[in-house]
């Protein structure tokens, strides 16, 4: 069963950030009293699930009918491209691909994505899903991944010292850490490995109807607890600037209820965690709802980081993610930033986050645009991405800027 769930099984997963809900919108209604915010900066960041081989069966899609998938997407990203923020930046997702699943030719197509600056690439892993992993194994898997990405493909980023390829991560099935219960992983020690392989930074939460959920959400932190034991990150102070974090940095979404919805003419309020998908349509007020999650790092109120999720090859959901929806989403949200001066919006790659996140930690202000390469740089170097023009008011460059 892995981790599906059923209905009372999600209630009974959910209660740990669940009963710690009220306290933490009560909190918040303090910070808001007590800090006094300039203009905010929303730094939207989507952390795509790449699975081209996804058609909800076990065995998945051939080669041949995945390559064909991405070529398809990779023209919808250069549809969508042509929606810049703030900064002039294109839209883009960062596509965390399974490793599990490699194959050169897929990677080859997103290596030019990330060339156009269409998407960054960065780690996904599936792993102890049949039977529990072990720690050998997932270094060597995690190991030969990442260098398959950085030597091969050019992908992924260094720091200033040249060391060792470093990447993003997000756990398949959500059991980072073993924290599902011992599904879908088996290896307590996984944040150890992760970080001793060069891991900056986790995105796999929020996920809030998985038993693997953390009492910890809207939240940029470091593990609270041996980085050895299962599960460390379920406990961890937020960052402030000033700190001096641990690696990896846990990323959560936002997760927040949305008290407006209404199902059949009844007020039904829902869990709003950031998920992009056909299902939960894009409108303003989840906008809003996200940034009132406030997730950042304490001492820089105006920096706020709304990292979104999405399955990028969910049968219906393209139009929410990276189609006509989610354009005429963006457009919206960004001529409201145009008219009413109240919030800049940054489109940032999962590395540019990291990287904007240790400018605030090490006390940095003004734009977080001026702190996207702050401390890891891509190994892909020259790319189109940096030739960011900025973007006409009210409207979206035209497609043909792109690349």
């Amino acid at each position: 069963m892995g981790n599906d769930l059923t209905k009372l099984e999600k209630i009974s997963a959910s209660s740990p950030w669940l009963v710690r809900y009220p306290l933490w919108r009560a909190n918040e209604r303090i910070r808001r009293m007590v800090e006094t915010t300039r203009e905010s900066h929303l730094i939207l960041t989507v952390a795509n699930h790449f699975e081209p081989a996804w058609d909800g069966t076990r065995e998945g899609l051939g080669w041949a009918a995945q390559l064909s998938r991405v070529d398809d997407w990779h023209k919808m990203a250069r549809r969508i491209g042509a929606v810049r923020d703030h900064d002039g930046r294109p839209f883009q997702h960062t596509n965390f691909y399974p490793g599990e699943q490699y194959h050169r030719g897929i990677l080859d197509r997103l290596a030019e994505m990330q060339d156009e600056g269409l998407g960054e690439v960065e780690v996904h892993l599936h792993h102890g899903v049949d039977a529990p992993d072990t720690p050998e194994n997932l270094r060597r898997s995690l190991e030969e991944f990442r260098d398959v990405l950085a030597e091969d493909h050019k992908l992924l980023s260094r720091g200033d010292d040249g060391g060792k390829p470093m990447y993003g991560f997000v756990h398949g099935n959500s059991a980072l850490a073993n924290s599902a219960g011992g599904a879908c992983c088996g290896v307590d020690s996984e944040m150890r490995i992760l970080a001793e392989t060069g891991c900056y930074g986790d995105f796999t939460l929020s996920s809030v109807h998985s038993r693997a959920q953390t009492a910890r959400f809207n939240a940029i932190y470091s593990c609270g607890r041996p980085l050895d034991e299962r599960a460390p990150h379920r406990s961890g102070a937020n960052l402030r600037a000033g700190s001096s974090p641990t690696l990896p940095i846990i990323f959560t979404g936002p997760t927040v209820f949305d008290w407006s919805h209404r199902k059949q003419r009844r007020w039904m309020p829902r869990i709003d965690d950031g998920v992009l998908t056909a299902v939960y349509p894009l409108d303003f007020a989840r906008l809003r709802n996200w940034r009132s999650a406030r997730v950042g790092i304490r001492g820089r109120p105006e920096w706020i980081f709304i990292k979104l999720y999405c399955h990028g090859f969910f049968r219906f959901d393209p139009e929410a993610t990276i189609g006509d929806t989610m354009r005429r989403f963006l457009e919206d949200a960004l001529d409201r930033a145009d008219r009413t001066g109240d919030f800049k919006l940054h489109f940032a790659s999962a590395r540019e986050t990291f990287n904007i996140a240790m400018a605030a930690i090490e006390g940095k202000e003004g734009n977080p645009n001026d702190y996207r390469d702050y401390k890891l740089k891509p190994i892909m170097r020259g790319s189109r991405r940096s030739s960011a023009s900025p973007r006409p008011l009210g409207r979206a460059v035209e497609a043909e800027a792109v690349g």
